[in-house]
């Protein structure tokens, strides 16, 4: 097919098994389209929209009977009485992300971004540093487009998280759902989780970390530059020292998963060299970021 994704970021396995599921959300969705959430308003209308293919756990009621005995396909109806749901990622290309943390920070926006398209919602794609455009994405032939751009992003600049969140809810659309994807290496971190909610739809922080960040495989006298201002700090460590920096590390991830709760954000903590596939197919479907 022409319109398949390339598959330099997830396996034509993981693509299989991402096309059961579909976003998870917990409010209202507030679309306009044929989509595939159900609505929950009273009733339901009787447009046909779209038919899709018959997936595990679908209602089999809505099994068009006539289609089957004629393409030998069981098909889904599809009904304008379901809402389609705006799937927002917002990805930090700051210098702080280079190398393996953008690289999985773009495997997860793309499984996340597949599982909606396919499910004929919404994507649009926002970075930061802010200045860069905001495409927008509909139907499963969107997915070569979106992946592409995925991997073209290149990290520079600093992590202007707050205003890229001011920048976010100052775009006119539905609530729908928006998945933040950043180290949160920044002063800004918790300003920007306390805005991210303003908008009142569902809110998924996805904080990537490299392994070296929380646990450094470091000592001595060291010159530590800073990736995003180029500052350099001379720095002497010694094995007690970098058991306090785990331990401070590890207290400030653990500040901005509360601080997500307290926001009602869902969080979700990754390190730049996990498989993502036992992620996804598992414990988010588990959290309901996906069903």
């Amino acid at each position: 097919m022409t319109d398949a994704p390339p598959e330099g970021l997830l396996a034509p396995e993981l693509l299989a098994r991402l096309e059961r599921l579909q976003l998870g959300t917990r409010r209202r969705l507030a679309g306009a389209f044929s989509g595939e959430h159900r609505s929950t308003r009273h009733g339901s209308s009787l447009d046909f929209a779209d038919y899709r293919e018959y997936n595990p756990g679908d209602d089999f009621r809505r099994i068009d009977y006539v289609a089957w005995a004629r393409l030998d396909q069981l098909l889904i109806r599809l009904f304008e009485a379901e809402d389609d749901l705006t799937l927002r990622l917002l990805v930090d290309t700051s210098s702080s992300m280079r190398g393996p943390k953008l690289r999985q920070a773009a495997r997860i926006a793309a499984a996340l971004g597949f599982v909606a398209l396919v499910r004929r919602d919404i994507v649009t794609l926002h970075t930061f540093p802010l200045g860069r455009p905001a495409p927008r994405f509909t139907g499963r032939h969107a997915a070569h487009t979106l992946f592409s751009m995925l991997e073209g992003l290149e990290a520079d600049g600093d992590t202007r998280f707050a205003s890229a969140v001011t920048d976010l809810l100052s775009r006119p659309g539905p609530r729908g759902l928006t998945v933040v994807l950043s180290d949160l290496l920044t002063p800004e971190w918790s300003e920007g989780l306390t805005r991210l909610p303003a908008r009142g739809g569902d809110v998924t922080v996805v904080h990537v970390l490299d392994p070296g960040e929380l646990h450094p495989d470091l000592s001595g006298d060291l010159d530590l530059v800073d990736a995003e201002t180029g500052r350099v700090v001379s720095v002497s460590l010694a094995p007690e020292q970098v058991k306090q920096y785990e331990q401070a590390a590890a207290a400030w991830a653990d500040d901005v998963a509360d601080r997500a709760s307290y926001v009602g954000a869902a969080y979700v903590r990754v390190l730049s060299d996990d498989d993502i596939e036992p992620l996804v197919l598992g414990s988010w479907r588990e959290a309901g970021v996906l069903r």
